[in-house]
């Protein structure tokens, strides 16, 4: 027998913010969105996603600016 896990992020405003509505995305999403939780930087994002998930630092660049612009995008983090 074979047990496939396939997991997501959600990310659901709670508060009094200009976002509304639901950001569905992988696994990458689900630490940028922790690691969103407390101060931190682009650089600290780029290298939890290197350690995590063994990719590139250019990878986990791309990811991390990719996420942080669709975030910025629908206002979904305040900065």
């Amino acid at each position: 027998m074979s047990i496939t896990c396939h997991m997501e992020a959600a990310l659901i405003p709670t508060g009094d913010t200009e976002f509304s509505g639901l950001v569905r995305g992988n696994k990458t999403l689900g630490v940028i969105l922790e690691l969103l939780q407390s101060d931190t930087t682009e650089e600290e994002m780029i290298r939890k996603l290197t350690e995590r998930f063994n990719v590139t630092e250019e990878t986990a660049s791309q990811d991390v600016k990719r996420v942080l612009s669709e975030l910025r995008k629908i206002g979904a983090i305040d900065e």
